[in-house]
């Protein structure tokens, strides 16, 4: 098993406590498999809610469950259930957000589709946030001021 902690990093402007905007957000990743090293052409997803049964698991379950198209060995990822921190850095530094336990499988990459939230500098709420694209820019009313997330970065760690 091993455990892999993925970090963020953005630019903010006048926002903080930027982090997914619901439980059962859907996160996208990159998967390779640790047996042959294949990886797969596409993202796949999983969340925080659904779980699946492990093959030979005597019942143990994980919240992703795939079979590597190559050499056909089956691999999981459970995400460990310490709470997500939201993001605050004020000079774009990498922190993390997430700790998996990997087994047979690491994921190499990070795609931050979907819908994410956080608070203006007014204390304005923005609860749909899209990242789709690594960048997001609105308007703080109660603030009059700008409000932006820019340079969106992601790695991947060995948890410690």
């Amino acid at each position: 098993m091993v455990r892999l902690q993925l970090s963020i990093k953005a630019e903010l402007e006048n926002v903080t406590e930027l982090e997914p905007a619901s439980k059962d957000f859907e996160y996208f990743f990159q998967v390779k498999c640790n047996s042959c090293n294949e990886v797969h052409p596409k993202y796949v997803s999983l969340n925080r809610v659904e779980e699946y049964e492990v093959s030979g698991g005597k019942g143990s379950k994980a919240h992703f469950v795939w079979r590597c198209g190559l050499c056909k060995r089956e691999s999981s990822a459970k995400f460990e259930s310490t709470p997500i921190k939201p993001y605050n850095s004020e000079n774009a530094q990498f922190q993390p957000l997430l700790v998996i336990e990997c087994r047979g499988l690491e994921f190499t990459d990070f795609d931050p589709r979907g819908i994410w939230k956080c608070v203006g500098t007014s204390g304005a709420p923005f609860n749909e946030v899209d990242l789709s694209e690594q960048e997001w820019n609105d308007y703080d009313e109660k603030a009059g001021l700008p409000t932006g997330i820019s340079e969106f970065g992601s790695r991947w760690d060995r948890a410690l």
